[in-house]
């Protein structure tokens, strides 16, 4: 049963690469095409912080565990923000600037598989093993609009198809890691579980208003923004939906 828990877990990583494929028919995006795909994740990562997280926290927890979890989870994407700008990371040939927002949304997306690598290991931990299996592929499904989300400004800047979908796989990583232990230790880790959803979608919600919205509107006009935000909320939605998440 182990090993079922961490091969369904490490599936539902590796899904998330599957979200470089729109990437394949989509050879070059220009400047605006930029604020536009920027605005588009803006709406898939609010969609998933309000539509998923939020909701299914507050169904495993109570308002206050959810609200404290996402003032937290604000806080520490604004801490994180500053560490990154004080230390001058960057990522392969690019400068710092290039790599400043790509490093902020791969860390807050890595934060946010946390939760999700919990919720297969206590879904296995319920004996009921169809429930696991159905969570484990919900997520994994759920994990390749996610990926889309992490590529699309990596692709921006021109990164390989190969590495958007490294980066992608990397901000999961959390779910084969801790879908074990969570199995094993489902006493310790269940109340664990509407807090940490919680954290994950404010860190997402102040990564979209403070990073990607303010350069999806230096790059292209309002309105552009505004659909870009909505659709992606929108699609977010419908997966979700379709998911039963």
């Amino acid at each position: 049963m182990v090993l079922e828990v961490f091969l369904a877990a490490l599936i539902s990583d590796l899904a998330t690469g599957l979200g470089v494929l729109p990437f394949v028919f989509l050879r070059r995006i220009s400047p605006r095409w930029n604020g536009v795909t920027a605005a588009a994740a803006s709406g898939m990562m609010l969609g998933a912080s309000v539509f998923a997280l939020a909701d299914k926290a507050l169904h495993r927890g109570n308002a206050v565990e959810v609200i404290a979890g996402m003032l937290g989870g604000a806080l520490f994407f604004a801490w994180t923000a500053r560490v990154v700008e004080r230390q001058h990371w960057h990522l392969g040939d690019w400068n710092e600037h290039e790599s400043r927002q790509s490093i902020l949304l791969i860390a807050t997306m890595f934060v946010h598989s946390v939760p999700e690598g919990i919720a297969i290991g206590v879904g296995y931990a319920t004996g009921e093993i169809r429930f696991g299996v159905l969570l484990a592929i919900a997520i994994a499904v759920h994990n390749i609009p996610e990926g889309t989300a992490v590529s699309l400004p990596l692709r921006a800047r021109g990164a390989s198809l190969w590495r958007c979908a490294c980066y992608a796989v990397l901000t999961s990583v959390p779910q084969p890691v801790l879908a074990v232990p969570a199995f094993l230790l489902t006493s310790f880790f269940q109340p664990l579980v509407a807090p940490s959803l919680g954290f994950a979608g404010g860190a997402m919600i102040f990564l979209v208003m403070s990073e990607l919205l303010p350069e999806s509107l230096e790059s292209c006009s309002r309105t552009e923004t505004a659909w870009g935000v909505t659709l992606g909320l929108v699609g977010m939605l419908g997966f979700t939906a379709a998911l039963g998440l």
